[in-house]
């Protein structure tokens, strides 16, 4: 596989366009919270202006951003876009999660820029989560099954980038665990109820890369900052599984 700059992440900030910031805060704070990278994307009441908007707000700073879209409809063609990161639901009961709603992706209006697209293996793993419902997610995975998704996602389908996804709520340390024994070279990122230090330690021992999405718009910059430094610490007490 080549090398791809989330191989060197820690931490994504991932910003729901379709969300306030905390109160008082600006993006100018959201970019210096220590995050490698921010993610630009929702599941729920996107449109192609929200995503514009943030992207514009966050373009000022030094940080590489991506836009996660749920859907063809809210791409947005942007300079100040590193690429596109495309989700691909492996445990989604409808296909069309799972490859019908990538055929669509690709009559978009000009095309994909593919060298800047790539696709994110999901596992969703929380059944309450709007993500879940959304794509009709069995979320009732083992911690082998995970491991058996993860190991196809990367052996079988080529994905670089594989996402256990609890979205709301604090996963299971020895699913992704499994996870990350069953990759040779694939990313691994999670996501999913890190609220602190360290809930983001935690996971940062077995995950490549720690997501943390809602802490931002519930608790404010600091506390994203606070999740940045632990999983960087974890990276440095127990280097990255892959």
């Amino acid at each position: 596989m080549s090398t791809r700059p989330w191989t060197e992440w820690d931490h994504i900030l991932k910003i729901d366009p379709d969300k306030s910031l905390a109160a008082g805060e600006t993006f100018e704070d959201v970019c210096e919270t220590g995050t490698d990278a921010i993610e630009i994307g929702g599941t729920l009441g996107m449109t192609e202006d929200k995503m514009q908007r943030v992207v514009e707000a966050c373009s000022a700073y030094d940080v590489p951003l991506y836009q996660e879209p749920s859907n063809p409809s809210v791409v947005i063609d942007s300079p100040a876009l590193e690429g596109y990161l495309i989700p691909t639901v492996l445990n989604a009961s409808d296909p069309f999660w799972i490859v019908g709603a990538h055929k669509e992706w690709v009559r978009i209006e000009n095309g994909l820029d593919w060298d800047r697209t790539t696709t994110e293996a999901y596992i969703v793993l929380n059944p309450e989560a709007s993500v879940a419902e959304y794509t009709e997610a069995d979320c009732e995975q083992s911690a082998d099954d995970v491991a058996s998704y993860a190991r196809v996602a990367e052996k079988m389908f080529g994905q670089e980038i594989i996402y256990l996804e609890y979205s709301g709520t604090f996963g299971d340390p020895e699913i992704v665990e499994a996870a990350s024994d069953a990759l040779d070279a694939s990313t691994l990122f999670y996501g999913g109820g890190v609220h602190d230090y360290d809930d983001a330690y935690e996971m940062g021992q077995y995950a490549d890369v720690v997501v943390v999405g809602d802490l931002l718009h519930d608790e404010g910059c600091e506390a994203v900052a606070e999740t940045v430094e632990g999983v960087k610490d974890a990276h440095k007490d127990i280097p990255k599984p892959n």
